[in-house]
């Protein structure tokens, strides 16, 4: 049962409260939302850093750091093992709560000036050009991974090695430029296929040895668009295309998607096993709404990026949490409210890069702390009064329940998480109410122009490695490595033209158009169907789980 319709406060768009909200925000006796569910997100993600890698230093001892994090933002930035020491405590930046002002005024004011650490991740090996990774080695301008080795330019990948180019993608090896790819070898320039081996130009592939420019199969060796060639046939064929050249690798890609548009047959959703439950890739989920990119989890609702999750609301990027509202990247939580960049905190509020507290209100950069508000301790009483009488007075200003203003963000939109999925221009951020990174590429006294790059990489020289190169789309600059140079001669695939941070969009943008609720009717069938392709995919083959299963699998 719906309630009333309510317009949305950001993009004044009419949207409806599910009754089945209202528990969720009883429970943490918070008022109803005032921005419809997609600027939730776009919110909540404006926080989650997606910046440029830069060098700085410590602001404690000087060391030489790599950090996403701008150099616009007003605290100090400590390297990561500073930062958990004893040599940072940031209870001395602790002050008394003022009732006379603003509680979310404090909290940013006492933001500025507590130390944060310069990167997320631990248990790494030679992992400095990288953030948010854990327990991984060799990573190179790399974010978000899990369990990696030797991976250059990944984005949210898991248990993958020897790869370059490859974005939301687990337990690849030695593959190149792929999408939502999965337990595959040697797969190269892909979109949605697992278990595929020697491939090339593969879209919804399964278990597919030796197949190039194909989508829908099932099962197959040796194909070509589709059609099944002999052992010597399709390597015959397969020499006839040029793949180390760029121009062919270009004009390939554009083929092949217009294969995936005119020929490839969608489902209407890309959920697996998802019971009573909406919205887009979901996998293994029970009793979630209007959540996407999420696994394991149940009971939840309004969830962006998210694994082993329960009864959460208004999440991003939360990992095993509990009775989360208003989350954005916190992680091992349970019962925490409007907490950002937090792990293995419970019963808080208003946390900002804590680590391991509890019953704690308006704190950051804490770690192993309990009772504490602003900073500053308390004895379990003392904190259970102040914190009633901070949320009284939250009530009657209408703060209690808003997230951190966005004035408070590490980065500007166009850094930031939100930019990747919810693209928007610098006019349009600004009067969401979002800041905008305005930063100068460094100068370099040689650097060459991309679009003079060789087109086959049989004619690159080994010098390309001491040389910076500008990208004309980004006109920010890039180098090749001598490890990169060496998996791209052995696997035969052109230097890449674009600065990396391009590439990673560019292959990323499909999924940008594949969470709004889409009404449509099955190619097959005729029957109206919801689905998640935006208009501007132009897919033209639909179907509802029922053709696609008799169609496809």
């Amino acid at each position: 049962m719906n309630i009333e319709a309510r317009q949305c406060e950001k993009c004044h768009k009419d949207f409806t409260m599910q009754a089945d909200d209202i528990p969720f925000y009883e429970k943490m006796d918070l008022p109803l939302p005032t921005m419809c569910p997609f600027c939730r997100f776009k919110y909540l993600l404006a926080f989650w850093v997606n910046g440029r890698f830069r060098i700085t230093k410590s602001a404690l001892s000087g060391k030489t750091i790599i950090t996403v994090i701008p150099e616009s933002v007003p605290f100090p930035i400590y390297e990561r093992n500073e930062f958990v020491s004893d040599e940072c405590d940031p209870l001395t930046c602790g002050k008394e709560y003022d009732s006379s002002k603003p509680f979310i005024e404090q909290i940013t004011e006492l933001q500025s000036k507590v130390p944060h650490p310069h990167n997320v991740g631990a248990k790494n090996i030679n992992c400095d050009w990288a953030d948010d990774v854990w327990e991984s080695k060799d990573a190179y301008l790399t974010r978000s991974c899990l369990k990696v080795d030797t991976v250059n330019y990944g984005y949210r990948i898991m248990n993958c090695k020897n790869c370059v180019d490859v974005t939301f993608s687990f337990d690849l090896e030695r593959c190149y430029d792929c999408l939502n790819c999965f337990k595959s070898y040697n797969l190269n320039y892909s979109f949605n296929s697992r278990d595929c081996m020697d491939s090339f130009f593969l879209y919804d592939c399964r278990n597919c040895q030796n197949c190039f420019m194909s989508w829908n199969l099932r099962n197959k060796k040796y194909h070509i668009l589709n059609q099944p060639y002999s052992k010597e046939d399709y390597e015959k064929k397969l020499e006839e295309y040029n793949l180390k050249s760029r121009a062919t690798a270009e004009k390939l890609k554009k083929e092949f998607w217009q294969h995936i548009g005119n020929d490839a047959i969608h489902r209407q959703n890309y959920n697996i096993q998802a019971v009573n439950s909406t919205g887009n890739f979901l996998e293994n989920d029970k009793n979630c709404q209007e959540c996407y990119f999420i696994q394991e989890s149940e009971n939840c609702r309004y969830i962006f990026r998210g694994y082993k999750n329960k009864e959460t609301i208004d999440s991003v990027g939360g990992l095993d949490t509990e009775k989360v509202t208003l989350g954005s990247i916190d992680q091992i939580a349970y019962n925490n409210l409007c907490c950002l960049y937090t792990t293995n905190c419970r019963y808080s509020y208003y946390l900002d890069s804590c680590e391991e507290t509890e019953y704690c209100f308006g704190c950051v950069g804490l770690r192993k702390k309990k009772y504490c508000i602003l900073n500053k301790q308390y004895t379990k009483e003392e904190y259970e009064n102040l914190v009633e009488k901070i949320k009284s007075d939250m009530k009657n200003r209408g703060e209690w329940g808003k997230f951190w203003p966005l004035s408070s963000a590490y980065c500007g939109y166009n850094l930031s998480l939100a930019h990747m999925q919810f693209p928007m221009t610098k006019e349009e951020a600004l009067n969401f109410g979002a800041k905008w990174e305005e930063s100068a590429e460094p100068h370099y006294d040689s650097i060459i122009n991309a679009d003079t790059l060789p087109d086959n990489i049989d004619e690159v020289k080994d010098d390309i490695i001491k040389q910076r190169i500008l990208c004309p789309e980004t006109k920010l600059s890039y180098n090749i490595t001598k490890e990169e140079l060496q998996f791209y001669r052995e696997r035969g695939i052109p230097l890449p033209q674009r600065h990396f941070d391009w590439r990673t969009l560019d292959r990323y943008k499909p999924f940008s158009l594949m969470t709004a609720l889409q009404r449509g009717s099955c190619v097959y069938c005729n029957k109206e169907i919801e689905h998640y392709y935006d208009l501007e995919l132009e897919f033209q083959k639909i179907a509802c789980l029922e053709c696609y299963q008799r169609e496809v699998a």
